[in-house]
């Protein structure tokens, strides 16, 4: 650990496997405390038993607020403040949109969205108190562009980004940080560890096109360890990102995207003068 850095307070959410197990690690492997949560926080026992007192393992289930803001407020008791919260919590929701249960759909906005609403509000009070702090949302560039069978997963990641983007000028006067990580492909275990909807053959050509378009863009696996470099990175940044993409090829998506709506949105602009009507008074 560095003598002229001062330790910091992380919270972190879905610390157990895939992303977060790797960023838990290297948080805790430079000297920062570092409060786990996990849905099983006996899986976060090896991490305990390494660092001792520097982490604190809680049993965590993010859709659920009342718990949420108890394991906030223990943090706070243990560590005396959080300084870096990394909403990480969450699942993907493989399905056309009629192909998921009812309980499915709610409980994929409850996770990743309504969760780390939850989270952040409940931290939100100590940093405005201290008037600094960082909020770190772990999105996808699925809510940055909505791709086939994955609608409901693309609608809460979008949820958190609109969320997310106007937070970030509220509390900006607070010295309050707030990023939304952009991971783009990783072999974390996401899909392998997700409920997943039952599969309509109506829709087997939507399934055919999501993986067609992963493979059309280019996009290839990267290195979940490296993702701790990067995150660490954005944490120390003194003006981080409002948004940053993890892994390559998603530039180029986003480029491909825009310019598409822009195109499209011009095409139609005579639609939208239509609807303005005449100036008023004309």
């Amino acid at each position: 650990m560095s003598t002229s850095r001062t330790p910091r307070n992380w919270f972190l959410t879905g610390a157990s496997r895939g992303l977060g197990a790797h960023w838990a690690e290297a948080i805790l492997a430079r000297g920062d405390r570092l409060t786990a949560t996990s849905r099983n926080a006996q899986v976060l026992r090896p991490l305990v038993d390494r660092y001792g007192d520097q982490v604190l393992a809680l049993e965590l289930d993010v859709a659920d607020m009342a718990a949420v803001n108890d394991a906030v407020s223990t943090a706070e008791k243990q560590f005396g403040g959080i300084d870096v919260l990394v909403n990480n919590a969450g699942h993907m929701l493989h399905g056309a949109l009629e192909e998921p249960t009812d309980d499915q759909i709610r409980a994929q906005i409850d996770v990743n969205y309504l969760g780390a609403v939850w989270t952040t509000r409940a931290v939100l009070p100590g940093m405005r108190e201290r008037r600094s702090g960082h909020i770190m949302q772990v999105s996808s560039l699925g809510g940055l562009v909505a791709y086939p069978a994955l609608g409901i997963y693309n609608a809460s990641k979008w949820a958190l980004e609109a969320m997310s983007q106007s937070l970030a000028a509220e509390v900006a006067a607070y010295g309050i940080h707030v990023t939304l990580i952009e991971p783009i492909m990783f072999p974390s275990g996401l899909t392998a560890s997700s409920p997943q909807a039952r599969q309509d053959p109506a829709y087997q050509h939507a399934r055919e096109a999501l993986y067609a378009g992963a493979q059309a863009a280019g996009f290839v696996l990267g290195d979940t360890a490296a993702t701790a470099d990067a995150l660490l990175a954005v944490a120390d940044a003194p003006a981080p990102p409002l948004r940053v993409l993890f892994g390559t090829g998603g530039l180029e998506a986003l480029r491909t995207e825009y310019s598409g709506r822009l195109a499209a949105l011009e095409e139609w602009d005579h639609v939208a003068r239509l609807a303005q009507g005449k100036p008023s008074g004309s």
